[in-house]
């Protein structure tokens, strides 16, 4: 899964006689360097908005600006101030729409998903994560929106929900594909990961196998850092490592040299899992 390339940077031309609404979304983009947004700015970009800037604009065109704002240090901060003065609302409503709504977190605490949503974006900004990675952290929560009242935090098929909408919002400025894998991976799969045990090899190996690891490591490193960007988003977390991603990696070291062993998929689906028991001294394992 090759990455993407970053976009340009800002060059004075990009704002000198453009249009309105390109000059709105550059505007946009700024703040995910670190510029200040104040009220005033939010009340203007707002008035813009009101006015129609953003009518008859081109997808492509609305995309490139949008993933250029998601590609810098603190994209998070683009993302909240395009949803304090509307604008969010109307290019990803899917989006916009998760904000103010809670999610359960791995200490029973609970997040603004919006808050977490800020936090894991301004975290892929910190690693400097490729496009797909900030474009996934950006989407897998798509579905959780209208999640039934009596259910929360928890977020009762949320999948079922989210796919078409990312898949609409895709479809809507022909994101580029790589990115849709991706967070159409991560909506199925981030979750899983935080919920990984050493004494549960055999759903390991199948996760490992599911994710990319064997047949594309790429596309498996590329779930670890969304998975690391997620947790980190949570706040309060110390260190630099997501522990169930090195748990993850090592159990996908522990299986290196299978795939040249000549066995069938039965057979490398079972090696796999004794490989991992034996790695982590598990004796309570099962087949996926």
């Amino acid at each position: 899964m090759d990455k993407l390339p970053p976009p340009p940077p800002f060059q004075p031309s990009d704002f000198a006689q453009t249009h309105p609404g390109l000059a709105l979304l550059r505007l946009a983009a700024l703040l995910a360097e670190g510029s200040e947004v104040d009220e005033e700015t939010l009340d203007m970009m707002f008035e813009q908005m009101e006015v129609g800037a953003l009518d008859g604009l081109a997808p492509a065109d609305i995309w490139a600006e949008f993933s250029r704002g998601l590609m810098g240090a603190q994209p998070g901060a683009m993302v909240k101030a395009l949803r304090e003065c509307g604008v969010l609302e109307q290019l990803f409503p899917e989006i916009s729409a998760v904000f103010g709504i809670p999610q359960i977190t791995d200490t029973a605490d609970e997040i603004d998903l919006g808050v977490l949503l800020v936090a894991s974006l301004n975290e892929a900004g910190r690693r400097a994560a490729p496009l797909e990675v900030r474009t996934a952290l950006l989407l897998m929560h798509a579905g959780k929106s209208d999640s039934p009242r009596e259910h929360l935090p928890v977020h009762y098929r949320h999948i079922e929900r989210a796919i078409p909408r990312i898949a609409a919002a895709c479809d809507r400025y022909d994101v580029p594909e790589r990115c849709r894998d991706l967070a159409l991976l991560s909506l199925h799969e981030c979750e899983r990961v935080q919920r990984a045990s050493p004494v549960r090899a055999g759903p390991l190996a199948a996760m490992l196998d599911r994710t990319g690891a064997f047949r594309d490591p790429e596309l498996f490193e590329a779930l670890m850092l969304v998975a690391t960007c997620d947790y980190f988003g949570h706040g309060d977390r110390m260190g630099e490592t997501h522990p169930k991603v090195e748990l993850l990696r090592a159990a996908r070291d522990a299986c290196t040299g299978l795939d040249d062993a000549g066995l069938d998929a039965d057979d490398i689906a079972l090696a796999r899992a004794q490989a991992i028991a034996t790695t982590f001294k598990s004796e309570r394992w099962a087949q996926a």
